[in-house]
């Protein structure tokens, strides 16, 4: 199992946010400002009134208008992701179990001690996924505090109880 593949998902999962929406908003709001800025001039042009206030007043509807409309529609896009990210979690969670995928969070977040104590956890399961998991999250743990002693005995042990891995510098290159 490529374990240090489920840690980077797991980390692009953590990180996302409303980006769509805030992006959406922005150009809306351009966009929306220049439409009522030349909507308001050509109206006091065609219909009387004064036209720097008739493109000012536009250009501020225009703009909050377009900013509503734009932050809509990014939040839809948002809100797609985020339903994409929960189901890579949860697809990642059942492959490795709610322990080692506990440790993995911890681990994104740099909380070694949490993450150790949830691959030891995980290394109990009576799930040999699970239990193989709570391994390399053993050592994907200690690669990350770069203690490459602990990490160089834990490797055998690893290529032992991971039938994907068929030799030490497998599991090694695994762990790049």
């Amino acid at each position: 199992m490529k374990y240090s593949i489920l840690v980077l998902n797991l980390c692009l999962l953590l990180t996302g946010c409303g980006e769509y929406a805030a992006k959406g908003a922005g150009e809306g709001a351009s966009v929306g400002a220049v439409s009522g800025a030349v909507g308001g001039l050509v109206s006091a042009l065609a219909f009387g009134g004064d036209p720097a206030e008739a493109a000012a007043r536009g250009a501020v509807y225009g703009g909050a208008t377009g900013a509503t409309v734009g932050a809509i529609s990014g939040s839809k896009v948002d809100a797609k992701i985020e339903e994409q990210r929960k189901e890579k979690a949860e697809k990642i969670r059942a492959k490795i179990g709610d322990d080692a995928f506990k440790g993995l969070s911890a681990l994104v977040t740099c909380d070694y001690q949490d993450t150790l104590q949830n691959a030891a956890q995980a290394k109990l399961s009576k799930n040999p996924n699970y239990s193989v998991a709570g391994y390399w999250l053993e050592v994907l743990s200690y690669a990350d505090q770069g203690n490459s002693d602990k990490v160089e005995n834990l490797i055998p042990i690893v290529t032992e109880k991971d039938w994907d891995i068929n030799s030490v510098a497998e599991a090694r290159t695994s762990l790049i």
